[in-house]
């Protein structure tokens, strides 16, 4: 019989109290994802929960997971609070590519990857973003042309969430320019340490580094490395978008733990940042405060209710982009409601550990960003919940050899 989630939440709760580390609020542990050393941490982490019986609750068993119920999922994760946990693992290695994985990998891409990312061997990242293609993904340019018995990768891709620290990258490629964008795409799952694969950190103006671009030249891959179905890597696409999109929004059942990488900040944090402001009985200041704390009540619930409604089929995959949204709304108003607080200090004073307001407010626009942008989650949930018209696109329906790029129309 299957456990019930009461007892396994008991059985999670003593086993987390003998065997991972608690969490010391005067000296937190380097979770930073732009730092090797804390990629190492929750690689041992990770290896601990396998060990344990932990991790990969709602994977199937084949894969290595537990194939739990999301019940049993939030009941761990209310027992790691206060413990230490591999949470820079959730995005996008658990939550978005080995949840891509399991929708549209092999059996045997299946039983390799997605068991030894449980086992914290293996990292995995998106290689999707490209220099030159904005927000427009089926727009893209690196090649991945058949020689014999392999496909030869050249291009490049940017934005890449801690590439670096990973082993394997889901790479979306044109196989076919001669039919329209959306057709002739190709998914494939490539070793980060492959030849031909240089990797460049970027560093952004907060002075963080986890972000990174990659060039591939010439890169030589089996028909193994092929995730889903040639010229229909889209479809594998469309899967991982609505995965990202769900897990930017905090609504995957594949995330484990509940921590600050969940963007689960503790509800006590503004309390304590009005006090270190000098502003804790200021009316207008509680105002804002109500606001934040309110706004997040609202998310949570909302994240609830779409994530079930989506697995129960009452609202299409595309829905996952009104969680998204909305979690972009709620960071905007946390962020700036933080700034407003703090005010100057926020961007000078460390001596009340205030300037980390300020440096969290350089990173602000990047939630409006992941998993597409704001405008793009408005045009998916006007047209793909709501049924409203699509946008005119000029390049609908062209092949791709013959839609007019950036290079062609400069020379025109």
């Amino acid at each position: 019989m299957t456990e019930s989630v009461e007892a396994f939440a008991a059985r999670a709760r003593a086993w987390l109290a003998e065997n991972m580390p608690r969490l010391d609020p005067a000296g937190p542990p380097v979770g930073a994802r732009g730092d090797d050393a804390a990629w190492q941490r929750v690689r041992e982490l990770q290896k601990r929960l396998y060990a344990g019986g932990f991790a990969g609750i709602c994977f199937p068993h084949e894969y290595g997971g537990l194939g739990l119920d999301v019940a049993y999922q939030k009941a761990f994760d209310a027992e790691t609070v206060g413990y230490e946990m591999p949470l820079i693992l959730n995005v996008p290695t658990f939550t978005i590519c080995c949840a891509s994985l399991l929708d549209s990998g092999s059996e045997e891409q299946k039983r390799q990857h997605i068991s030894a990312a449980l086992r914290g061997e293996e990292v995995l990242v998106q290689l999707l973003s490209e220099p030159s293609g904005g927000s427009d993904l089926a727009g893209l340019v690196t090649r991945a042309d058949r020689d014999g018995d392999h496909w030869v990768i050249n291009g490049a891709k940017t934005w890449s969430t801690s590439a670096f620290a990973a082993d394997y990258g889901l790479l979306l490629a044109r196989t076919d320019p001669t039919v329209p964008k959306h057709d002739g795409l190709t998914m494939f799952l490539v070793p980060i340490d492959a030849p031909g694969v240089t990797l460049r950190r970027i560093r952004q103006v907060d002075g963080s580094t986890e972000f990174c671009e990659e060039f591939f030249d010439g890169v030589r891959l089996g028909d193994d490395a092929v995730v889903g179905e040639v010229n229909k890597g889209w479809e594998v696409a469309s899967r991982l978008l609505y995965h990202e999109r769900r897990a930017v929004g905090h609504g995957s059942e594949f995330a484990s733990g509940r921590g600050q990488e969940a963007s689960q900040t503790v509800l006590t944090d503004f309390f304590a940042l009005a006090e270190a402001a000098g502003l804790a009985g200021d009316e207008a200041t509680q105002d804002k405060v109500g606001r934040v704390l309110a706004r997040r009540l609202v998310r949570d619930r909302l994240v609830d209710h779409v994530s079930r409604a989506m697995r129960d089929g009452s609202l299409p995959a595309a829905a996952g982009s009104i969680i998204r949204l909305f979690h972009s709304d709620v960071t905007f108003l946390e962020v700036d409601t933080a700034m407003d607080i703090t005010g100057g200090s926020g961007v000078v004073d460390d001596d009340r550990d205030l300037f980390k307001v300020g440096q969290r407010y350089l990173s602000r626009q990047t939630v409006a960003l992941g998993g597409g942008s704001n405008e793009m989650a408005r045009n998916v949930i006007g047209e793909r919940v709501l049924g409203f018209p699509r946008e005119y696109a000029a390049d609908r329906g062209v092949p791709f050899n013959q839609v007019r790029h950036n290079e062609r129309a400069r020379s025109d």
